[in-house]
């Protein structure tokens, strides 16, 4: 059973109710990024407590203007090609690792070494539904406003501003393990479903400390807790005069610079509830 009085060293809920002077005025969700039909089968509480508010707020939206631009910031300049500035035999080895994606060999090569390492970061998609974007789709339907948390160009500069011997190093490793992504994003989602944050940032932190010290240190300041500080600051004037419903990344939530932690520092308290899931039939 969760802690009622759950602090940072206790925290391990996906679900929180946000709450002022004794009312409930927003809810926060811890999300991953996964076509998992089991983190797709909402509990009728959750739909309740997202249809009930009047905003939802996302890490970004993912509009058509936004994914476009996204494609765009994930190309070398006009002139460049990936093969150049990471090696042939390296490329080729890429070539191979992203051929189960889809992707066409001309974008490839025009890929920046972060695009290409992000990409082979998560298993192929299959059906494009992940979780973050059906719960927006939601939101949309059921007439809540939409907002993002970051401008894309924020949620990128921590990439945008990696050290290109860092991007090299992580897209080796994501070269590497290219095959055994599948098998790691299924842990990811079964320690999501068991409801524990904890168990869930111990499986990240072992997966970021095999790219060194470094860039684990690099990822988590710019990655996480820098985002997590601009995030609460944009969720703030949203919690002044509306309910709203936050959904972001698990991994936002924990720790002493995670976003229970922050919102607790601006005087709001945040009270676990149940796994936002249904549970399985048998």
């Amino acid at each position: 059973m969760v802690n009622a009085h759950a602090g940072p060293d206790t925290d391990q809920a996906l679900f929180w109710s946000i709450n002022k002077d004794g009312q409930t005025i927003g809810h926060l969700l811890g999300t991953i990024h996964s076509e998992d039909p089991r983190v797709l089968d909402f509990s009728d509480d959750l739909l309740r407590r997202l249809q009930d508010s009047q905003v939802y707020a996302m890490e970004m939206v993912p509009d058509l203007p936004t994914l476009a631009r996204l494609t765009e910031y994930m190309r070398l300049p006009a002139g460049h090609s990936l093969e150049a500035v990471i090696g042939a035999g390296r490329f080729a080895s890429l070539t191979n690792a992203l051929s189960a994606y889809g992707v066409p060999s001309t974008f490839i090569n025009r890929m920046k070494p972060w695009a290409a390492m992000m990409t082979l970061s998560t298993p192929p998609p299959i059906t494009g539904f992940y979780m973050d974007l059906s719960l927006s789709l939601r939101a949309s339907g059921s007439g809540l406003q939409v907002v993002g948390l970051e401008t894309l160009e924020q949620q990128l500069s921590f990439l945008e501003n990696m050290p290109v011997d860092m991007q090299l190093s992580l897209l080796d490793q994501a070269i590497d393990e290219f095959d055994q992504v599948g098998e790691a994003h299924d842990q990811m989602v079964d320690a999501y479903l068991e409801n524990n944050l904890a168990d869930l940032q111990s499986l990240s932190d072992e997966h970021l400390q095999e790219a060194g010290q470094e860039a684990k240190e690099y990822f988590m300041q710019t990655g996480i807790h820098d985002r997590n500080r601009r995030m609460v600051e944009s969720i703030l004037p949203h919690l002044a005069d509306r309910t709203v419903f936050v959904a972001v990344g698990a991994l936002h939530l924990v720790g002493e610079d995670g976003l229970l932690a922050l919102l607790r520092q601006h005087g709001y308290e945040l009270k676990p509830l149940a796994l936002p899931f249904k549970k399985p039939q048998g």
